[in-house]
Order: C-alpha cells, then sequence, then structure tokens
C-alpha cells in the first residue's frame, strides 16, 4: 500500500503540557527515505505500532489506540508517548486522508542502535477494499500459540501483551492458514484455550451472549471488539470475558474476527467444520463500526 502521508514525531516529555505540538511534527516525502540504517524497528522489530481505521478522514477509537499504544510501550521499556501531542500529529494526518476509508499507522521504535532517543512516525493511506471478505467471511483453522494460557505473568519478557512491530510469527500464522486452505488462523495456548488471531480479535456468540478470550495472558484488549461490544450492549445483549476451552469453538452459534481496518468478518469454518453465519448481524455490526466514532 502505497503511503499518502508521513510525518517524523520528534520525542516529548509524556507530561509536556503545552497546547500546540505543531513544531515537533515534520512532514516528509512518504515515498522517500527516511530512516537510518542503524534504525533498530528495522534491524530488531524493537518497537511498538499501532493501525488506526480512517472513515471519511475521521480516525476512529482514538483514545483506545492512544491508550494500547501507552500501554505496549510501558511493557516494552519505551518512553511513554504524550497523548497530546500524538493526537494531534493523528489529527493532522487524518486530515490528508482520501475520503472513505484509509489508515493512520503510529509506529514508536526504540531508535538508532546506541541513540539518545527514540524514533517516532505516522504514515497514512488508502485502505484495502475488505467490502467482498466482509460479505462473504472467512475459514479459519487453528494453530498452537506455542505458550500456556498464563505464560504473560510468568514470562513478561516475552511481551505477548506490546503490540510490538515483531510480526514474523503473526505473518507465518497466516501463511499456514493458507497452506491448509483457509483464510484466516485462531490462535490457541499450548493448555488448550483460544486466544485470538493474528491481526485481529474473536468475539463467539452462544444463544443471545456473546464472549471474547479475556485480555490476559498475552491477549491483546482489541480497540474494534470494545467498539463491537458497545454496539452488542446498546441492543440489551449479554456480553463478557472468559477463558474459554478450545472444545468450545465449535459449539458457538457465530463467530466474527473484528479489527480496526477489516472490521467485523463472520467466522464461516473452523478446522473445515462449517459455523452458521449471521449474515443481517454482521451488515448491521459493520454499518456501526463504519460510523465515526472517537
Amino acid at each position: 500500500m502505497a503511503q499518502r502521508f508521513a510525518l517524523i514525531i520528534a520525542p516529548v516529555d509524556a507530561a509536556d503540557p503545552r497546547d500546540d505540538f505543531s513544531e515537533t511534527f515534520s512532514v516528509i516525502d512518504p515515498e522517500a527515505p527516511a530512516l537510518s540504517v542503524g534504525e533498530l524497528s528495522t534491524q530488531r522489530g524493537d518497537g511498538v505500532f499501532e493501525t488506526i481505521g480512517v472513515i471519511d478522514a475521521h480516525p476512529q477509537e482514538v483514545v483506545p489506540h492512544l491508550e494500547r499504544l501507552a500501554n505496549s510501550a510501558r511493557l516494552c521499556d519505551l518512553p511513554l508517548p504524550n497523548r497530546e501531542q500524538w493526537r494531534q500529529a493523528i489529527a493532522m494526518a487524518a486530515a490528508q486522508c482520501p475520503p472513505g476509508e484509509a489508515t493512520i499507522k503510529l509506529i514508536l521504535s526504540r531508535g538508532v542502535e546506541h541513540g539518545p532517543t527514540p524514533t517516532a512516525w505516522v504514515t497514512t493511506g488508502p485502505a484495502s477494499d475488505f467490502s467482498a471478505v466482509r460479505a462473504a467471511g472467512v475459514r479459519v483453522v487453528t494453530l498452537d500459540r506455542g505458550y500456556s494460557l498464563d505464560v504473560a505473568e510468568r514470562a513478561p519478557w516475552l511481551l505477548l501483551g506490546a503490540k510490538t512491530l515483531s510480526y514474523a510469527v503473526n505473518m507465518a500464522a497466516l501463511r499456514e492458514a493458507r497452506r491448509r486452505a483457509a483464510d484466516d488462523a485462531i490462535f490457541l495456548s499450548s493448555d488448550g484455550f483460544v486466544l485470538e488471531a493474528p491481526t485481529a480479535s474473536l468475539i463467539l456468540r452462544y444463544g443471545d451472549r456473546f464472549v471474547t478470550p479475556a485480555p490476559s495472558g498475552g491477549i491483546l484488549h482489541g480497540t474494534t471488539q470494545l467498539s463491537a461490544f458497545e454496539f452488542l450492549t446498546e441492543r440489551g445483549v449479554e456480553t463478557g470475558y472468559e477463558r474459554i476451552p478450545a472444545s468450545a469453538l465449535g459449539e458457538a452459534d457465530a463467530a466474527w474476527l473484528v479489527s480496526s481496518v477489516r472490521l467485523a468478518v463472520a467466522v464461516t469454518a473452523i478446522d473445515g467444520h462449517p459455523l452458521p453465519v449471521d449474515a443481517a448481524l454482521t451488515a448491521e455490526l459493520n454499518g456501526y463500526l463504519l460510523s465515526p466514532r472517537d
């Protein structure tokens, strides 16, 4: 995806109280070289990021994304981002987004090797057209994540609760899913519990109750999942966070993968076994997710 706009953010203290951070932004050519060869984001994936969906120049779920960026930075021992500075950078980037659906990516890296400060930048670009997959849904396979459910508490240095730039495992999982004639994957813990998809959160429906794996054990708290639960709560539907055994996947009355740009897609089959699809609810949910939300 070609980038349409990019800016570098000069680091400031998280508690900097100023009202205007425009002097800390440097707009750059999005197609020109910008990073040093010593940049640790590219050498080691040593950094964190967020991807924000944009609808007609309105960035979606900004507050939850900034909260998660700060949490990821904290887990990775990176300087905490100044939220007002990043909010202004997002607003500046959103103004440059094309009509329709677009994306804004926030990146906070440890910086140049042996350097004194982190590197931070923001990019924008058009979103891929996901209208077909939103209508058709996806087939998924389950894959062993290789960790027990409690590993994040036992080994916090694995950074499982942070949204880091180290996405090689997630991309490998998607390639494995395609080798198994599926479109996506659902990770399972080694002790048999449901986690999340490589790039999405999972929502399961049991009767009139909607649940998602509890955001612990290295599961990211999905910003779009939060919005989906808001939509369901407004409809008077019960929602909850649970420890879900892998055996319960096949018992679901419906399932969705939800993420910031693809939004909500129904799961049509798990490990080759068909799953009921609620097309009407999926369309309503995506209508809500396409409406402006802060």
